[in-house]
């Protein structure tokens, strides 16, 4: 039959591979709405090619063309769902992108005499921010931080740290000596969780571990309350020293606290030395045999002293570290001391 058709029979077979494809071929790098203009165009296309080759009618040609159909539909459906999950995931990244700007505002690279720098990594591919936090700002002779880690999960977890860190600000002009800012979280954050007790388990299982901590900016020390947070680390000279406080303070979240349940302790804090600060995100990072994250001995061995050269070697060894992903968010905060005034 072949061979009596005069070669007629082979040129339909080239063109339906070509109608064949041609929607799929589309969808890979234009809309639904073309992919299926095309699969309109292309199943056209294979009505014309019988009835020019007059097997229209042979039941063959018919179950290519319902084949071609179903391909074009499956392969348009296939789009639109790409595109509106597109269109989604966009729609997320820049509620979280203006979330962020609002809870996490980019910290000064500067702040009187100190230079500064920050990373934020989220454990979530498609999140930007999480239960961690950090803020500065100014205090009398001073600039205040504050870092935080949410124990919590979901949108409660991103509550909480909104919570903290708009106390945090709001402290700001007030002047607060650092027990009573501590006492301010620390009731701010209860308060928080006490009034979403029903809200659900995400709620309930909140709390905050956090570190104030005031930088001076003509005096060789700073000071701190920690409240049951990673100690910070003190760079010096090739040498990590671990800011342990005597007497840590609890999480804020669990009770009610007065200003006499904080105590401020002082470190030194001199002329090229860098200070860390960070969440536990960093510390317990794990690569594939679930070893925990050596902070300390990198911190020796890189031995740096720009703030901004710290935190981009931080973040970059941490993900390679963990391959790519963490378990949990991860923030640091690096600050370069002051330079000696002269005289």
């Amino acid at each position: 039959m072949a061979v009596d058709d005069g070669g007629r029979a082979g040129a339909p077979a080239v063109n339906r591979s070509w109608t064949a494809v041609a929607g799929g071929h589309t969808a890979s790098f234009t809309g639904a709405g073309v992919t299926g203009a095309v699969g309109v165009l292309a199943v056209g296309a294979q009505v014309v090619i019988g009835e020019l080759h007059g097997g229209l009618l042979t039941p063959n040609h018919q179950a290519q063309i319902a084949a071609l159909v179903v391909i074009s539909v499956l392969v348009t459906v296939f789009r639109y769902l790409r595109d509106r999950r597109a269109r989604q995931l966009h729609q997320v990244r820049s509620v979280a992108a203006a979330a962020q700007e609002v809870l996490l505002r980019p910290l000064p690279h500067r702040a009187g005499p100190l230079r500064i720098a920050s990373t934020y990594l989220a454990a979530e591919a498609e999140a930007q921010i999480g239960g961690d936090l950090y803020a500065a700002v100014p205090a009398p002779g001073a600039t205040r931080l504050v870092v935080g880690d949410v124990r919590g999960k979901g949108m409660a977890a991103v509550g909480e740290a909104a919570v903290l860190v708009g106390a945090f600000r709001g402290s700001a002009h007030r002047n607060l000596p650092l027990p009573a800012v501590a006492a301010h979280l620390g009731n701010s954050v209860y308060g928080n969780t006490t009034q979403l007790d029903g809200a659900g388990p995400e709620s309930a299982e909140s709390f905050v571990t956090a570190l104030v901590v005031d930088v001076h900016h003509d005096s060789p020390f700073i000071e701190l309350v920690n409240c049951g947070h990673p100690p910070p680390l003190l760079l010096r000279n090739g040498s990590v020293q671990v800011l342990e406080v005597t007497e840590p303070a609890l999480p804020p979240g669990l009770h009610a606290p007065s200003e006499s349940d904080f105590r401020v302790e002082r470190f030194g804090f001199s002329p090229r030395d860098l200070l860390l600060l960070y969440t536990d995100g960093v510390i317990e990072a794990r690569e594939r045999t679930g070893t925990f994250y050596p902070l300390t001995d990198r911190l020796m061995s890189w031995n740096e002293t720009d703030p901004t050269a710290l935190v981009r070697r931080l973040r970059h060894d941490l993900l390679r570290y963990a391959g790519g992903t963490l378990g949990d968010d991860a923030a640091a905060i690096a600050i370069a001391a002051p330079p000696r005034a002269p005289g």
